[in-house]
């Protein structure tokens, strides 16, 4: 079966990576045609449309920047919609809003495809590993077909509902690691200000109660100073807006996202939209006249764990 992969960017040129590694057939296409020259030198097939590649295609994923850029891709002229049938199955793997992969999904069945939702989580080095944690929604059904081709691209999968549950999740996580972010620049500023040396504060940290993947990761290429943690301004914004949204339709009056939306708006606006996500400390770098270095982390993290056959996650009853 060959598998059609739309969107090669920081993290989608991951996953299919992983697919074309591990001997699968891909046909690719990118609104920018030089990111897939590496696939198309390695194999792969590229199609100048969704339709011709949805057509050519027996599983056909999506991992784009938005809601939007993803309705594009689907309703659009000679979009994906138009190519699927009986058979076919569509992974959604962007960041979205769960109402409308729900609403895409019933318009994927009515032209006789299966739509799951599949968002991926652990940052672009696992997705470049296939160690990547994946989310999934829709029929346990779909989710089995699906299933082999997932866990080429990620180690642990959990099937966590109908269709759309998978996006509610991911976009909640993505929240946690936001909030942490911001709350590391605060706490790492403030023991620099209070003379701690910021290795030392690292460690502390990371062997406390404070400890969290975000500060594992990200922490390090705030401490090398590169930033470089493959995820940008641009993305946060669009996430944690996502997450308001979603809080907002069930009722959940949120104090914390506010703040936090409002202080990646900030570093936009002055660093970039396509400025690193980790990137948020210089605001407090910028305004305490302090960087946050410390000699010997590195300037972008590497997946260490050997590539490994993915697995499904089944929750244990505590």
């Amino acid at each position: 079966m060959k598998i059609g992969f739309i969107g090669l960017g920081n993290l989608g040129g991951k996953l299919a990576g992983s697919l074309l590694r591990n001997g699968h057939q891909l046909v690719v296409r990118d609104l920018d045609r030089t990111a897939a020259l590496p696939f198309l030198e390695a194999g792969a097939e590229w199609s100048d449309t969704g339709r011709d590649l949805a057509r050519r295609s027996g599983l056909i994923i999506t991992c784009l920047p938005s809601p939007s850029a993803v309705r594009a891709v689907m309703e659009g002229v000679d979009g994906v919609l138009a190519g699927l049938g009986p058979g076919k199955i569509w992974l959604e793997m962007s960041t979205t809003d769960e109402a409308e992969v729900r609403r895409l999904g019933g318009s994927v069945i009515a032209a006789g495809a299966r739509p799951l939702d599949c968002p991926v989580s652990g940052g672009c080095h696992r997705a470049a590993t296939g160690n990547i944690s994946i989310f999934v929604g829709g029929d346990r059904e779909d989710f089995e077909k699906a299933l082999p081709i997932l866990t080429v691209m990620g180690r642990r999968i959990l099937h966590i509902g109908g269709l759309g549950s998978a996006s509610v999740l991911k976009v909640v996580t993505n929240y946690l690691a936001s909030v942490h972010l911001v709350a590391l620049g605060e706490a790492m500023m403030t023991a620099r200000r209070a003379g701690m040396d910021l290795a030392a504060a690292y460690e502390a940290i990371r062997i406390s109660s404070g400890n969290s993947f975000v500060h594992e990761t990200e922490s390090k290429v705030i401490l090398n100073g590169s930033y470089d943690i493959g995820f940008t301004m641009d993305l946060v914004v669009k996430d944690m807006s996502l997450f308001g949204q979603l809080a907002d339709r069930h009722g959940v009056p949120a104090e914390l996202s506010p703040l936090v939306l409002d202080i990646f708006r900030r570093g936009e606006q002055v660093y970039g939209a396509r400025a690193w996500s980790s990137g948020i400390v210089r605001l407090l770098e910028d305004a305490c006249g302090i960087e946050l270095r410390a000699p010997g982390f590195p300037a972008e993290i590497i997946d260490t764990e050997p590539e490994e056959p993915g697995y499904e996650v089944v929750p244990a009853p505590m």
